[in-house]
């Protein structure tokens, strides 16, 4: 179901549902719907965090919904993107549904609270449309009729006092939720339809409304550009690996850069075969290049002003007979050379060619997302991504827009002396490290032999690609992980300074 959205600046007639954001000391935005204070202090709502009492109203009037908000001097954007899926999520029946911000929406200087930290009122408002339209998410396509629970909303407003300068607002929350539901439509597909040639196929399709120059290379193409890697890991499939290459050329870009994404469409582990439970939801190892190609269907309708060349390397890692076998040894596109110990180690080997071919066009930066080490998520969890590479300027860019977009990273080192880890007996390389070592890091510092010179952040998102659960307005199933994050990094970008990192 699509939700319209909008900013205004007068409560519409016609609305079904407020809801009233509380803080802490049930303090809530002058000009709301009256909330009567002893009812929310006989339901014990505070304004804390996770507070939220639905409150009826008379026939012909707007029910309310209290929604804690946690204390004034910490609101943030993660905070109204929680309100706004908090507003869906209660949301019952109502199909026409207001957030009330008031003051929030006006400019500092202009009576808005100091508490409400730095965001500006397009922030604010931004952040709540775009967790409203997240949580509204719903994946039907292959049922019989539509999932208990989903949001009934069809029209979200939000209301302030400031909103008169915000018209912008509405149509590039809903431009990026769109784009995160494209990652997440894509990995929430069985994987016998969403095989390397028909995300490919969807990525023409992609290419010719978002005004994309793209290029597919079949399996041919791939043996004889030299994609040794992308060409091994394919090899035991009846379904043949794919590159997609989509560029994004802006009129009079300042920058660069390059984004780099492991397409696994389904892996068994190959030879070195996972268990049944280990292959459950291994659709979701293509969450990386879902990622890519989504952010790109974004990059010109807003306009993003650096040029960006996406490389998907896609394939399905199965045990046929043609498959890799533990011992062989395979040639990436720059010459170099990996021993194959373990074919379930396969998003490093893809990754690897597409690497090379992303640095051979000398970008100002490269950024690769990949479903990579189940390593990564012992150390970090299922909401975090591991960030590693060769350039603090980079990674900072990259932190700072974490912390803009609420989708979590963290810096982990690539130390010199583990690189001893992947030094292999007959290769240049191994593609395991250390047992029970450090396996995250092991894993990036062969993908680090193949960037040359360049600028270059490596997220390892094993762990937040994919939900068990409904939280927040993120949805059980592919999430659609780093669509935020690169978008507002390619809108913020700045050319790296020289010099890499010494972790």
């Amino acid at each position: 179901m699509t939700v319209g959205t909008s900013v205004v600046s007068v409560m519409p007639e016609q609305v079904d549902l407020v809801a009233v954001p509380v803080s802490e000391g049930r303090w809530f935005p002058p000009g709301a719907p009256p909330l009567d204070a002893a009812l929310l202090e006989a339901h014990g709502i505070k304004g804390s965090r996770g507070d939220r009492l639905w409150i009826p109203a008379p026939v012909g009037s707007p029910d309310l919904l209290a929604v804690g908000v946690g204390p004034m001097s910490e609101l943030s954007a993660e905070t109204f993107r929680r309100l706004g899926a908090e507003t869906v999520q209660a949301s019952r029946s109502a199909r026409r549904v207001a957030v009330y911000l008031g003051q929030l929406l006006q400019s500092p200087g202009e009576g808005s609270s100091k508490s409400a930290g730095e965001m500006s009122p397009a922030d604010r408002s931004r952040a709540v449309i775009e967790g409203a339209l997240l949580a509204a998410y719903s994946f039907d396509s292959h049922r019989s009729r539509a999932a208990e629970g989903r949001s009934s909303v069809e029209q979200l407003v939000v209301v302030g006092d400031g909103a008169a300068d915000l018209s912008d607002v509405a149509p590039t929350a809903e431009r990026l939720a769109a784009a995160v539901s494209l990652a997440r439509d894509l990995v929430n597909e069985p994987p016998s339809s969403m095989t390397p040639r028909r995300f490919a196929a969807v990525a023409q399709e992609v290419a010719s409304q978002a005004r994309l120059e793209v290029e597919v290379w079949d399996d041919q193409r791939i043996a004889s550009e030299g994609l040794g890697g992308l060409r091994g890991v394919g090899s035991g499939s009846h379904e043949p690996p794919r590159l997609v290459r989509a560029h994004y050329r802006p009129a009079s870009p300042r920058a660069s850069v390059a984004l780099v994404g492991k397409g696994i469409t389904f892996d068994s582990g190959g030879l070195s075969l996972k268990t049944a439970g280990g292959m459950e939801t291994m659709k979701t190892d293509m969450g990386g290049a879902a990622a890519v190609l989504a952010i790109m269907s974004v990059l010109a309708d807003m306009d993003i002003p650096v040029e960006v060349v996406g490389y998907m390397a896609l394939a399905e890692n199965m045990p046929g007979g043609a498959a890799i076998k533990p011992g062989d040894v395979l040639r990436i596109r720059n010459g170099k050379t990996i021993e194959v110990l373990n074919t379930d180690a396969e998003g490093r080997l893809v990754l690897s060619d597409a690497l090379s071919l992303a640095a051979e066009q000398r970008p100002d930066a490269i950024v690769d997302l990949a479903t990579l080490t189940g390593a990564c998520v012992m150390a970090l969890g299922r909401e975090i991504a591991g960030a590693m590479g060769n350039s603090d300027s980079l990674l900072s860019q990259v932190a700072a827009s974490s912390g803009r977009t609420g989708e979590r990273t963290w810096p982990l080192p690539l130390p010199d002396e583990y690189k001893s880890h992947i030094e292999s007996e007959i290769a240049d390389m191994k593609n395991i490290g250390a047992p029970g070592q450090a396996g995250a890091l092991s894993a990036a510092l062969l993908l680090a032999e193949f960037v040359d010179d360049l600028p270059w952040v490596h997220l390892d998102i094993a762990g937040p690609a994919r939900s068990y659960d409904d939280k927040g307005y993120v949805r059980k199933g592919g999430t659609g992980f780093g669509v935020r994050l690169l978008v507002d990094f390619l809108a913020h970008f700045e050319k790296p300074s020289s010099g890499s990192s010494d972790t």
